[in-house]
Parts: C-alpha cells; sequence; structure tokens
C-alpha cells in the first residue's frame, strides 16, 4: 500500500483519491460521533472506543509495521496532548448539548481555521471561488446549528455552555487536521504513523472512562458497551486514516472542508437513529452544505 501512496500522491489519481477518502470520512465521522454521543454517557462510550482501536493497533504497531523513525516521536507527544484535549472538550460538549446543535458547530469551526493553517504551514491557497464555496458550506452549518438552537426541546439549559464547548472544541479539530497532516508527512511509512497514532492515542480515555464506570450507581453492562466499544474503533479507523491519508495525497485545506459535509450526515443519523427531529429548513441547510462542498471541489 506504501508504493500505491508514494505513486500517486500530489498526481491527479491523488486528487481523485483523497476526494473518496474524504467523503468516505465524512460519513464513517458522523457515524462515529453518534457512537459517542448516542446509548451510553458519551465518556464511556468514547473510553470504550478508544479502549477498542487502541487494542487493535497495538499488534499491527508493535509487530507489523516498521518502527518510527526518531522524527516522529516528538510529534506523537503533541498527537497525544492534542486529540486528548480536542476529547474531552468533546465529551463535556455531548454531555451537555443534543448532537444534532453541538456536532454542526463543532464541525462548522474546523474547516475555516483549517484552511488558513494549510496557507501558512503548507503554503496552499484557495481561489476565491473555493473561498466562496467555504462560504456556503460554513452558512449551511451555522444556520443548521442555529435553527436547532431554536427548536430545542431538550437540554435547553445546558445549552451556553454546551455551545461554548462545542466552539473550543471546533478549534481543537482544526489543530489536530492540520498537526496529523503535517505528522503524517514526515513519516517514511504513512503505516506506521497511522499504526502508531491509533495505539498512542487509545491510551488515556480508557482509564478515565474505567473510573467513571466504577463510580456510577447503575453501571451499564460491560460486554455491550465494549462490543460498541470495538465497533467504534473499527469506523474510528477507517474514518481517521481516510482523513489522514487524504491530507497526505492532496491538499489539506479541500479534504477538511469536504469532510465537514459529515454534518449533512450526522443530521440524518440524528433523525434514523437517535430520533431528533428534521424537516424541510433543515434539509435546506444540508443542501447548502452539499453544495458548498462541490463548489470548493470544483473551484480549483
Amino acid at each position: 500500500m506504501n508504493e500505491w501512496i508514494y505513486a500517486i500522491e500530489g498526481t491527479e489519481a491523488g486528487h481523485q483519491a483523497a476526494l473518496i477518502l474524504a467523503v468516505m470520512a465524512a460519513f464513517l465521522h458522523a457515524v462515529f460521533g453518534a457512537l459517542q454521543k448516542g446509548r451510553y454517557d458519551p465518556w464511556l462510550s468514547r473510553g470504550a472506543i478508544d479502549f477498542g482501536y487502541g487494542t487493535m493497533a497495538a499488534p499491527i504497531a508493535l509487530f507489523l509495521v516498521p518502527w518510527p523513525e526518531p522524527a516522529l516521536w516528538p510529534l506523537f507527544v503533541g498527537v497525544f496532548l492534542i486529540h486528548f484535549v480536542y476529547k474531552w472538550l468533546q465529551a463535556l460538549a455531548y454531555t451537555k448539548g443534543a448532537y444534532t446543535v453541538v456536532y454542526p458547530v463543532v464541525r462548522g469551526m474546523g474547516p475555516l481555521f483549517t484552511v488558513v493553517g494549510a496557507y501558512f504551514i503548507f503554503g496552499e491557497v484557495f481561489t476565491p471561488t473555493q473561498w466562496m464555496g467555504v462560504a456556503v458550506l460554513l452558512s449551511g452549518i451555522f444556520g443548521l446549528a442555529i435553527y436547532n438552537m431554536m427548536y430545542l426541546e431538550q437540554e435547553r439549559d445546558t445549552l451556553g455552555i454546551a455551545m461554548i464547548f462545542a466552539m473550543t472544541t471546533g478549534l481543537f479539530v482544526a489543530l489536530y487536521t492540520t498537526y496529523d497532516a503535517y505528522a503524517i508527512r514526515v513519516a517514511q511509512n504513512p503505516l506506521t504513523f497511522l499504526a502508531w497514532f491509533f495505539m498512542i492515542d487509545g491510551i488515556a480515555f480508557p482509564i478515565i472512562a474505567a473510573r467513571r464506570w466504577v463510580g456510577l450507581s447503575q453501571r451499564p453492562a460491560l460486554g455491550p458497551l465494549l462490543r460498541r466499544g470495538f465497533i467504534g474503533g473499527f469506523v474510528a479507523y477507517l474514518s481517521f486514516g481516510s482523513i489522514m491519508l487524504a491530507t497526505r495525497l492532496d491538499k489539506v485545506g479541500e479534504a477538511a472542508v469536504l469532510r465537514e459535509t459529515s454534518t449533512v450526515f450526522a443530521a440524518f443519523i440524528g433523525w434514523l437513529v437517535l430520533k431528533e427531529k428534521v424537516g424541510p429548513r433543515r434539509i435546506a441547510l444540508m443542501t447548502l452544505i452539499a453544495l458548498g462542498a462541490v463548489i470548493v471541489e470544483f473551484g480549483g
């Protein structure tokens, strides 16, 4: 697989592959978010998911791929810290707010700051048409969040603090997207970076979740919780792995914007699975999100 990555990165074939990977990451990230927000306490869900993908990644990292080169070790420290804070803030946001309100705000903050970061770090420049696409996409995302806030029936008393956590989480989305893109480009072997990323990233939150589980008066059964964790871990491999490869193969900013079509998928998941209401106004706003992504893709 490494030979395929080396052969197409920076080419038109790499651009097309990055497009497919980014859209796939969008859908899978929405599924991932619903798994964390759904049946269980978000802290327990996140801990189970991290345990799932950390456990699955460990034998691959330790025995199947080459060990990281020295330049990657300090980058892994940054990866651990940035993702830890991101996950902590996201769990707080999901604890305080409804999924269809929190998720669009988190994802809406990310692409704008990622595009700016990609300009300063990677020298990527968007055309005026692409910036228009970013504006259209963000108007749909934040319009969706505002609409959800206006008609929210549950968790209204914690809405303000949920928005603060969601916006701060969005900043960390931009930070980890840009940072991870830089780190995977430094790696001589992208699969080594991905395997060690998931193993290292899966260390902290299972401990936090275990302590939280012990302190609960009504503890959920571990079997179903761990089963959800391993399903979520597999989804995480495909979602985060896809977007990281997309940022290696092509422009970081474009991949980040395309991934935020996850908000469309999240709205449908919230409606179908979590039984949160979706109406014609939300559908119109989701259309704006998809339209903005199309403008960014074809406006370059």
